[in-house]
């Protein structure tokens, strides 16, 4: 296997309805990558997107957006893993490079979130037969995750609240986020309306629409200097139990254990060795629960993380720099390209008022469904 490298990226603004069509935003975002890698012609297209066929009653996306982006002719596979999406279309880019069957790959992500609810079409990541009959959702499983550590810990909701607040004070700086312009106190993160007990509005990641992209080639020894110097070193995917009652132990998150540790492997890391963690924070309690998994805190401790301050960007693990999942946005299918995206301005320098101080070294990771996969990638500078 070859070291692959990031030679682009590009990504529009996290809307909460963008005025376009999910092909026009696909579209626009291969071509913009395409336009700051300064490529004229690709190997590959892998998208992750989930919904699109629920919402826009469109399957067979990855194909269609590379037509309407000039491509057609190339290799364009739409890939998905629930709400993993983002990170599986990274995944196959990566080893596609990796392997040697690629030159350049684009890897995008797009979802448009807006067009009808999405919640019953999140629900399909659960089980069908033994889950969403009970009326299981994304958002009562994580429900029940956040009221189990809070048993089990002792731990009130309002410790969670960190969470909001460090997505929220980032994303203020990143003219990508969906809530830029919005000011959040802890009074607001505390006093917002219960969606499901114990979760806040808050605690969860918002509904909406957007669209990114990354270009892939390998990291050759001869690249110019001015070519990409951001790599990929690692990338691990491992599964759980899929339903979460079936799992010895839910608030262990044994997927993320797994592939966090099958990455630092690869990329011969360990957890202190990573500057920052773009975690997969769609709602408070999973974020919580990744930093545990990953090894950043014990059992029962993450939220500590939180509410210390530790996840700022002044912080010993700094996480969702831009704004994250809550507050950047997460329209599925895209979010783990944005994450790349981020990770890429955070290690090159170019983060803005967000950038931290010298990152070497990055670990991100995303949940598929409820926790039943979960992708892992580590990023560094060579």
């Amino acid at each position: 296997m070859r070291p692959v490298s990031i030679a682009g990226t590009f990504q529009l603004p996290v809307k909460k309805c963008h005025p376009q069509s999910v092909r026009a935003l696909g579209a626009e975002v291969v071509k913009g990558v395409m336009a700051a890698a300064g490529r004229e012609e690709v190997d590959a297209v892998y998208l992750g997107n989930m919904l699109s066929d629920e919402l826009q009653s469109q399957k067979h996306l990855a194909s269609l957006v590379a037509d309407e982006a000039g491509l057609a002719g190339v290799e364009a596979l739409q890939v998905r893993a629930a709400t993993a999406s983002g990170a599986a279309a990274l995944r196959m880019g990566y080893l596609a490079v990796a392997s040697g069957a690629a030159e350049s790959v684009i890897v995008a992500g797009v979802e448009k979130m807006s067009d009808q609810s999405p919640v019953l079409a999140l629900a399909k990541a659960l089980d069908a037969e033994q889950e969403v009959p009970d009326g299981a959702t994304m958002l009562s499983q994580n429900a029940r995750l956040m009221a189990l550590y809070g048993e089990r810990y002792g731990v009130a909701p309002e410790a969670f609240a960190g969470f909001a607040l460090n997505a929220h004070r980032n994303a203020r700086h990143n003219p990508h986020a969906l809530f830029q312009e919005k000011v959040v106190t802890r009074e607001m993160v505390l006093n917002s309306r219960l969606i499901v007990p114990p979760l806040r509005l808050y605690d969860c990641s918002p509904i909406c629409d957007g669209a990114a992209a990354v270009l892939l080639v390998p990291a050759a020894g001869g690249e110019h200097p001015s070519g990409p110097r951001v790599r990929i070193l690692a990338s691990a995917v491992a599964t759980d139990r899929f339903r979460m009652r079936d799992r010895s132990d839910p608030l262990q998150l044994a997927a993320a254990g797994r592939s966090a540790q099958k990455a630092m492997a690869q990329a011969g890391l360990t957890p202190a060795a990573i500057d920052f963690f773009e975690v997969h924070d769609a709602f408070s309690i999973m974020a919580c629960l990744q930093l545990e998994a990953a090894g950043f805190a014990r059992p029962g401790e993450g939220w500590r993380l939180a509410s210390e301050g530790a996840i700022r960007r002044e912080g010993a693990i700094p996480i969702a720099t831009m704004g994250g999942l809550k507050a950047r946005g997460h329209p599925i299918g895209a979010t783990a390209v944005y994450q790349a995206c981020e990770i890429v301005a955070q290690l090159t320098g170019t983060a803005g008022a967000n950038q931290l101080p010298g990152p070497t070294s990055a670990l991100q990771q995303s949940v598929g469904g409820g926790g039943a996969t979960i992708i892992t990638h580590i990023f560094g500078l060579w």
